[in-house]
């Protein structure tokens, strides 16, 4: 009787749990990778130089100083003043960043996925998100800030414009943090029809041009701080140098019985003039 009674124990679904004999747990064949983060795209770099641009280990960017040269008048007869050019340059020397991925042979033979290959396209996003971190810091450096309150303001967005403006620069970019995207969805100007011409903010959540500025929203979790945002011109704002790009080496440690790879790059990102980028700064 007592050995019935335990039968009739295990048999009560009552008492079971997941992933004993009775109550099966189906475990998803597909897994769910994380969200991809919003990043400054290449594009908006002055310069884009790469590992054929760089013979060395870093390249010097030669820069003309403005309005390094004057004309005078002259008096008849008199002798033609002299003046030239002033120049200045930037070093760019890449630094290598990257990530050693090992796994044990065990976990390659018994896993669901393929891990090394995950591993290694997450290396890759890290490497990409680091790259912004390093635009982000570039832009940090501007010559300029506007100093905002509490929500970001049109006043905010058109001083900083001034800003490079009064350096002859243009502004194209428009890069934002979460909370400053949040602001200019409250804007009325930037909502109403009737005031900027289109829905875009309504069908796409944000306006993709203000004042002829191209508006980026960039992840915080890519070194962005979400009350920051930053108006460059594209053109003269920031140079990237990448000596090597994204490479993956595969390697094998029998002596740990692992496999892996080493994911990395050689890049830096320098400004060129930052004149040409203005700092918002919100609460």
């Amino acid at each position: 009787m007592a050995g019935m009674e335990n039968i009739q124990e295990l048999l009560a679904t009552g008492i079971g749990t997941e992933g004993q004999l009775l109550i099966p747990r189906k475990i998803h064949d597909t897994l769910i990778e994380e969200v991809d983060k919003n990043l400054i795209p290449r594009s908006e770099a002055a310069l884009m130089m790469g590992p054929g641009d760089i013979p060395g280990s870093s390249i010097d960017v030669d820069l003309e100083t403005p309005n390094s040269m004057d004309v005078r008048a002259v008096a008849e007869s008199s002798e033609i003043p002299l003046d030239q050019m002033a120049y200045t340059n930037v070093n760019f020397k890449p630094v290598k960043y990257g990530v050693a991925i090992r796994i044990t042979r065990e976990l390659l033979e018994d896993s669901k996925w393929n891990l090394l290959q995950r591993n290694i396209r997450t290396a890759g996003k890290r490497l990409a998100e680091n790259e912004n971190s390093l635009v982000v810091g570039v832009l940090d450096t501007a010559a300029n800030t506007v100093t905002g309150g509490a929500s970001i303001t049109i006043a905010n967005i058109t001083r900083a414009m001034q800003y490079l403006e009064d350096s002859d620069f243009e502004g194209t970019t428009f890069a934002v943090g979460t909370e400053v995207i949040n602001d200019l969805r409250n804007i009325d100007t930037f909502v109403e029809f009737n005031k900027v011409g289109n829905t875009e903010m309504l069908q796409r959540g944000f306006l993709g041009n203000i004042y002829g500025l191209d508006v980026i929203r960039v992840s915080t979790n890519a070194g962005m701080t979400t009350t920051s945002s930053y108006v460059f011109d594209r053109t003269e704002a920031y140079g990237i140098a990448e000596k090597r790009p994204i490479t993956v080496e595969n390697f094998e440690l029998p002596t740990f019985d692992m496999s892996g790879s080493a994911v990395t790059q050689r890049i830096t990102v320098k400004a060129l003039r930052t004149s040409a980028m203005a700092k918002i700064t919100t609460t």
